[in-house]
C-alpha cells in the first residue's frame, strides 16, 4: 500500500526543521500579501507561491518556508499519498480503474485495470516483466509478455512512479496479464504560452564559483555581451542552481579549490553577479552544491546567504519550483534525479550526451525525482512538490554540465551546461562538460539560440571568434557540427592549465602564450635561416646521398639487363 511505500531515510539529511502549519488545500487563492484565504480564515500560501497581478514574475510549487517534515514514517506516507492522489487522475480518464481490494475480489478471466506507484519490477525466467503495482488499499502483481508490442516500454520503467495497466485476469485472479499499459505524460495536444512582446531570458546554471576550474573569462565574456545592444530584448536571467562549487561535496574537494570558505564563495558569485546589467530579473535557485539541504525539495538559502546574494535584487527561490514570466510557465529543477534516470534507463532513451532525453522522461513520469533511493534524497512533507501537475512550457534543469535541447509534446527541454571546465573528479569519471554556454530563449516565441563565451575557438585551430564575445549555435546540428571539426579535442591533456592562465592573465593570456609559443617554436623552425634555396637543396641532395639505401629500392631500380 501507499502507507507502506519505502520509506526508509538518512534523517540526517532533512535539515529545515521550520515550524510552520499545515500546508493548506490547493483550492485557495492569493492574496497580495501572499496570504490564502480559506473558509476558516487566512492561512499562509501553499508552496510560497509568489504573485500579484501587477508583477510580470511569478513563481510556484517553492518549499521556501513551508517545510513540516521531520523524517517521520507518517510524513513519508503523507509524500507518498499525495503523489498517488495527485497523477492518478491524469491517468483515470483513459482506464476504467478499480482499487486493488475490488481487483482481488474479482473472477479470473476478467478485464480488469489499475492505477499505482510501482512498488516493485523485475524480469521472470521466461524473459517477461513482472510489476507490482500499490495503491492506497494494497498491492497487485501485473505481468507484461515479451511479446506485447509496448514491451519495450517497461524499460523506461522506474521504481515510485506512477502507472496504469488494463488487462485481464489469470484464471485464478491472482495476477493481471497487461494488454496496456500508460504513463501520465503530457498530453500531444498541449499548446505552450507566449510572450506578448520581443523578449529574451538566459537560462544558465552550473556557475561553480570557488572552483580553480571556474571559467571567469568566459563569465566575464558573457556579463559584457549582455550590455551590448545585441542583448537588448534580454530581460531576464533564470540560474539553476550550483552558484558555488561548495565545499566537501565530493572526495578530494578541496585540492580542486580555489575559494576554500563557503561564505567567501557566496561573496565571489556575487561579485560576478553584479557585472551583469542593473536592469536584469534575476531568479536563483539552488543545486547539490550549494549550501542548503541535499533532500529535495531543497528550499532556497538562509538569511545570511540571501544577504550576501543580495544582487539586483535577485529573487531567491526552492528547488524545484515554476516561473511564470510573462505568461510563460518555466518549471526550474536542478537535475539529480537526471543521474538516477540515465544509469537506469537505455542509452537510446537517456544519456550524459542527451540530457533532454532524460529531460522529456521526466515530463512523461509527470514527476521530477520519481525514482527514491540511491542518489536521490528525498525530504518527506505534507504534499509531494516534486510532481508536475500543471504542464510548463519550457523545463529547465542543469546538474549533469552538458549542453542539449528539444522540444517533447510541445514543451522545451533545456539543460544548460555549466561555467566549470573539467575537474580531475570529473575526469575520473568520464565527465567532459560543455563549458561556456548561455541558452538564450525567445519567449514570444519559445525559439532559442545558444551563446558561446568559452574562449577555446578557431582562433587557434582555425576558428574565428565572432566579436569579442560569442558565438551563437541555434541547433544541435549547429553544436555536432563544431564538436566534429574538433574544439572539444583542442589540448585536452593541458585544458586546466590553460584555464589557469586565463584567471592569472586575464581573458587574453591563453592568446598571448599561444603566439609566444608560436614565435619561439614554430617561426624559427619555419625560417631558411638566411642561406639560399639553391644552397638548402644542395645539402638536401647531400643528406640523401649519404644515406644508407634499402635493398630493395635498389632491386627496383636497376636495369633488367643487369646480371648484378
Amino acid at each position: 500500500m501507499v502507507d507502506g511505500a519505502r520509506t526508509s531515510v538518512d534523517t540526517a539529511d532533512v535539515t529545515d526543521r521550520e515550524s510552520v502549519p499545515d500546508v493548506p488545500s490547493r483550492d485557495g487563492t492569493v492574496n497580495s500579501d501572499g496570504e490564502r484565504a480559506g473558509a476558516d480564515g487566512v492561512e499562509p500560501a501553499q508552496g510560497g507561491d509568489d504573485s500579484t497581478d501587477d508583477q510580470l514574475v511569478a513563481v510556484s510549487g517553492d518549499i521556501t518556508g513551508y517545510s513540516t517534515g521531520t523524517g517521520q514514517y507518517s510524513d513519508f506516507v503523507k509524500t507518498f499519498r499525495d503523489r498517488y492522489e495527485r497523477l492518478s487522475p491524469m491517468l483515470k480518464g483513459r482506464v476504467n480503474h478499480r482499487p486493488t481490494e475490488a481487483i482481488q475480489a474479482m473472477p479470473g478471466g476478467s478485464d480488469a485495470a489499475m492505477i499505482g506507484l510501482v512498488n516493485d519490477l523485475r524480469s521472470t525466467a521466461g524473459g517477461h516483466w513482472l510489476i507490482e503495482l500499490e495503491d492506497t488499499t494494497g498491492t497487485f502483481p501485473c505481468l507484461v509478455m515479451s511479446d506485447r508490442e509496448f514491451a519495450s516500454e517497461v524499460d523506461e520503467i522506474l521504481m515510485d512512479e506512477c502507472l496504469a495497466v488494463e488487462g485481464t485476469l489469470a484464471d485464478d485472479g491472482g495476477i493481471l496479464f497487461v494488454d496496456s499499459l500508460y504513463f501520465p505524460d503530457v498530453p500531444r495536444t498541449h499548446e505552450p504560452s507566449t510572450a506578448d512582446r520581443p523578449v529574451q531570458a538566459a537560462l544558465i546554471s552550473d556557475i561553480h564559483v570557488g572552483s580553480d576550474e571556474f571559467m571567469g573569462g568566459a563569465w566575464e565574456r558573457f556579463a559584457e555581451w549582455l550590455h551590448t545592444p545585441e542583448a537588448d530584448r534580454v530581460e531576464y536571467l533564470l540560474i539553476a542552481g550550483d552558484m558555488v562549487e561548495g565545499v566537501g561535496v565530493y572526495p578530494d574537494q578541496d585540492d580542486e579549490l580555489d575559494i576554500v570558505d563557503i561564505y567567501d564563495q557566496y561573496e565571489a558569485f556575487a561579485e560576478r553577479l553584479k557585472s551583469v546589467p542593473g536592469d536584469l530579473e534575476i531568479v536563483l535557485t539552488p543545486g547539490n552544491h550549494d549550501a542548503v539541504r541535499l533532500a529535495e525539495p531543497q528550499p532556497g538559502f538562509d538569511e545570511q546567504l540571501r544577504s550576501i546574494m543580495d544582487v539586483h535584487d535577485a529573487r531567491i527561490h526552492g528547488n524545484p519550483a515554476t516561473v511564470d514570466i510573462e505568461g510563460v510557465s518555466i518549471l526550474m529543477y536542478h537535475g539529480v534525479s537526471l543521474d538516477e534516470v540515465i544509469a537506469e534507463l537505455p542509452d537510446e532513451k537517456a544519456s550524459y550526451d542527451n540530457p533532454d532525453r532524460a529531460m522529456n522522461q521526466l515530463l512523461k513520469k509527470r514527476h521530477v525525482a520519481p525514482q527514491y533511493g540511491n542518489h536521490m534524497r528525498l525530504a518527506p512533507e505534507n504534499q509531494d512538490y516534486l510532481v508536475i501537475e500543471d504542464v510548463p512550457d519550457v523545463f529547465h534543469t542543469g546538474h549533469v554540465h552538458k549542453l542539449g535541447w528539444s522540444k517533447y509534446h510541445g514543451v522545451l527541454s533545456i539543460n544548460s551546461g555549466c561555467w566549470q571546465a573539467q575537474t580531475d573528479f570529473q575526469r575520473s569519471v568520464n565527465i567532459d562538460p560543455d563549458s561556456g554556454y548561455a541558452p538564450i530563449l525567445n519567449l514570444d516565441t519559445l525559439e532559442m539560440t545558444v551563446r558561446k563565451f568559452n574562449w577555446i575557438s578557431r582562433a587557434y585551430t582555425g576558428y574565428t571568434e565572432t566579436g569579442s564575445s560569442s558565438v551563437a549555435v541555434s541547433s544541435h546540428s549547429q553544436l555536432e557540427s563544431q564538436n566534429s571539426r574538433g574544439w572539444r579535442t583542442l589540448i585536452p591533456s593541458s585544458t586546466r592549465c590553460v584555464w589557469r592562465i586565463e584567471r592569472v592573465f586575464g581573458r587574453d593570456g591563453p592568446r598571448l602564450v599561444f603566439f609566444m609559443w608560436w614565435a619561439f617554436t614554430e617561426i624559427p623552425r619555419r625560417m631558411p635561416r638566411g642561406r639560399s634555396e639553391d644552397a638548402l637543396f644542395r645539402d638536401d641532395e647531400r643528406r640523401r646521398s649519404l644515406e644508407p639505401r634499402d635493398p630493395v629500392d635498389e632491386a627496383d631500380t636497376r636495369s633488367p639487363n643487369s646480371t648484378l
